[in-house]
């Protein structure tokens, strides 16, 4: 698939579960994701909640209509991979750019902010996978701060030197 277009839904490797959110203008608004031109990777910013959890609480904001928030993947602590909203469509996470990116919540344990090494393997191969799936290069793999200035994921950002070498382990194709 080339970069940019994302018509039809993509099925996920075996190794993602999908759990997907049922639709609702709070987490699932159903909108089309037209194109993918990059992957944003966020923290929950809860620390020691599980991917499960997360879920939840996406799910749950249909009832309790208390903010607009959702991501395409959930990564927990122990390496899981959930997927809440499919691919061809939005999800409410990372602001101006709901429009073109995937979205990549991971789970920690800490207010540090500091994923585990379970979650840095799997977030390693669904970034993999997404980049292959989406002809991304380096420039197209986000921090939310990145997008917006805000301080997540907190560790990455306050150790932006570590960032960077976490994306020289990413598989990208020959230019």
């Amino acid at each position: 698939m080339q970069q940019g277009n994302n018509e039809g839904e993509i099925t996920p490797p075996d190794w993602v579960t999908q759990d997907l959110l049922p639709l609702n203008e709070y987490s699932r608004p159903g909108e089309d994701l037209p194109q993918v031109n990059g992957v944003v990777v966020h923290y929950v910013g809860n620390p020691g909640t599980t991917a499960e959890q997360n879920r939840s609480y996406y799910a749950n904001l249909a009832e309790t209509h208390e903010t607009y928030v959702s991501s395409h993947f959930l990564i927990g602590m122990d390496g899981t991979i959930l997927q809440c909203v499919p691919l061809n469509e939005i999800s409410y996470c990372s602001n101006d750019r709901n429009g073109d990116t995937i979205a990549i919540e991971c789970c920690h344990p800490d207010e540090t902010g500091q994923f585990t090494q379970e979650t840095i393997n799997s977030l390693t191969r669904l970034l993999n996978w997404l980049i292959e799936v989406y002809d991304l290069g380096p420039e197209d793999i986000l921090r939310h701060y990145d997008v917006t200035g805000k301080e997540c994921p907190r560790y990455f950002v306050q150790h932006a030197e570590e960032w960077e070498e976490f994306l020289d382990t990413l598989t990208f194709p020959a230019p």
